[in-house]
């Protein structure tokens, strides 16, 4: 899997981590993806984040991709569909 192709895959059930954040106290926060919005992680921990502010190594099976939250706004099912 390429990170184009990454891009467009459903997070619900991976495990996400902050790697850059424009909220320093963010930085290290891991968790599983339990729900996600247009703009908005939520994690099995309790944390929303918000995805245009951050930077996430995000576990797609045995691959981790670092991607930027910017890439990933947009409601999922639409983003799924981009080409």
């Amino acid at each position: 899997m390429k990170l184009k192709d990454a891009v467009k895959y459903e997070f619900i059930g991976e495990m996400l981590e902050v790697v850059e954040s424009s909220n320093k106290d963010l930085v290290g926060v891991k968790g599983k993806v339990i729900n996600e919005t247009k703009n908005m992680f939520e994690l099995d921990n309790g944390k929303k984040l918000i995805k245009d502010q951050s930077v996430f190594d995000i576990s797609i099976g045995e691959k981790v991709f670092r991607i930027d939250g910017k890439l990933l706004v947009g409601r999922p099912e639409d983003r799924i569909k981009k080409k």
